[in-house]
């Protein structure tokens, strides 16, 4: 009797395990927009684009940010400064904001392009953002600021994502100060990926 208990026991854990294992691979059920099908300005914008070839290089933040925002899109603009047209021609600069609820897709476009005119700033949906960054692996949370005029903070990682038009990561640089990573970085991505002009 005591070996039942224990076989019964061994084989609701086996189901339960089974059970989450599937739940997770399942793929998640879609809910509104696709998560590549994003606003800038008053422009719809498909971020995974078949007809446009080009390399994304995305950045997610969110206008408010008081410091690291501003300081790695200025980085991304003086690494654009530093290439070739021809290579300007070949990437997709973009900045997504992590903070869908105050960042309309006028203020993320109009942000963008106070640091490089080449550069898109999108807002998607609540749940187009969260999709985003899981998929990116983009880590973000929202920190109430108590008497402050801004309400709340969106506190997040910080990395540019370079990624294939179909979606598809083909390398990320963390925040950096340095400009001449990025376009090492740029550098390396273009001479690896077959990109038509």
């Amino acid at each position: 009797m005591k070996y039942q208990w224990i076989i019964l026991a061994l084989a609701l854990t086996a189901g339960l395990i089974t059970s989450t294992i599937v739940d997770r691979q399942a793929p998640a059920p879609q809910t509104g927009a696709p998560i590549n099908l994003l606003k800038s300005g008053k422009e719809s914008v498909d971020l995974y684009d078949p007809d446009d070839q080009r390399i994304r290089v995305i950045y997610f933040g969110y206008t408010h940010c008081p410091d690291v925002c501003p300081t790695s899109l200025a980085v991304l603009s003086a690494a654009l400064k530093q290439i070739d047209n021809q290579q300007i021609d070949k990437l997709w600069p973009i900045f997504i904001t992590l903070d869908p609820e105050r960042d309309t897709p006028e203020k993320s476009a109009q942000y963008a392009q106070y640091f490089h005119k080449k550069i898109i700033g999108m807002t998607g949906s609540a749940d187009q953002t969260k999709a985003l960054a899981e998929k990116y692996g983009v880590l973000y949370m929202r920190t109430e600021l108590e008497g402050s005029a801004l309400e709340y903070a969106v506190d997040h990682s910080s990395y540019f994502y370079f990624l294939r038009a179909d979606g598809t990561l083909v390398e990320k640089v963390q925040h950096t100060l340095n400009p001449n990573i990025l376009v090492d970085a740029i550098n390396r991505v273009l001479a690896e990926e077959d990109v038509p002009v």
